[in-house]
């Protein structure tokens, strides 16, 4: 009789709840109960702070005062413009980059010839993406806070730095998933490498690289508020700043700005989406 193996899903399902009560476990050791975040004093405190979202104990009610929603939606306008300039920016270092970047071209696969720089190209990029993506969106805002002033600036720059990492690594993946056969064709009738990338790569990835983009620009305009904590404008700034000052229709007010983008933002993504056929 067969011995039954174990498949790939359940393996991964079994590491993963391995790893879940060990993770319990060493919190228990280190005396931290995960309950106690429920108990009656954390309770309360959270009751007193929606309580204060919602206007009690204020002297002015930020989300009714029509000065404070022009004054936010103001800085609503920057937070859109942050995330633009940051995907457009990753997008554009992504497509100058993703063809050396792919294993496939690395080797010759992709367009029938062999270059014997390809692989030390290959390897230069994809070490800097993965820089790139494994420094997160705030370090990456403190940095360019250091020797760019404080601003949209700083903060598209972040974001775009981070995410550059992330779309690259998928895109590459998306070129090394396409079917060669019809790109060696073109390699055999004389086609250049660049007509071969213009006339055959590019088609082929375009739809996948549009949805990975779109995909990524709903969560670069979440990121805001994480990089403008540290100063780089937007909606985000704003918040610390509310916070600082415990002001908690102010965050109440930056809250419902961000749903309203967001919710926006997914409506505009899913209907280009099904309009490109991504």
């Amino acid at each position: 009789m067969k011995r039954k193996r174990i498949g790939f899903v359940q393996m991964s399902m079994i590491l993963f709840v391995v790893i879940v009560l060990g993770s319990w476990a060493y919190l228990i050791i280190k005396n931290d109960d995960l309950f106690e975040v429920f108990n009656e004093r954390n309770l309360g405190f959270l009751d007193n702070f929606i309580q204060k979202m919602f206007g009690k104990g204020a002297k002015q009610i930020a989300y009714t005062d029509k000065s404070r929603w022009i004054e936010v939606l103001k800085l609503t306008v920057d937070t859109i413009a942050m995330s633009f300039l940051a995907n457009g920016l990753a997008m554009i270092g992504t497509l100058i980059t993703v063809v050396p970047a792919a294993a496939n071209y690395a080797d010759g696969r992709l367009t029938g010839r062999k270059n014997w720089y390809g692989k030390i190209i290959f390897v230069i990029i994809r070490f800097i993406y993965i820089i790139t993506r494994s420094v997160p969106e705030l370090v990456w805002g403190m940095l360019f806070i250091f020797f760019i002033q404080a601003g949209v600036l700083p903060g598209a720059l972040a974001l775009a730095v981070h995410n550059f990492g992330v779309l690259g690594r998928l895109c590459a993946e998306v070129v090394e998933d396409v079917n060669v056969k019809p790109l060696q064709s073109l390699a055999r009738c004389g086609a250049s490498n660049s007509q071969i990338l213009m006339y055959g790569v590019f088609p082929m990835c375009f739809k996948k690289f549009l949805y990975y983009m779109m995909f990524r620009f709903e969560v670069i305009v979440r990121s805001t508020i994480v990089v403008g904590a540290v100063g780089a404008g937007g909606l985000g700034l704003y918040f610390k700043l509310r916070m600082s000052a415990m002001d908690y229709t102010g965050v109440t007010l930056v809250i419902m700005c961000y749903l309203i983008v967001v919710y926006l933002t997914d409506i505009v993504s899913g209907k280009l989406q099904k309009m490109w056929n991504c």
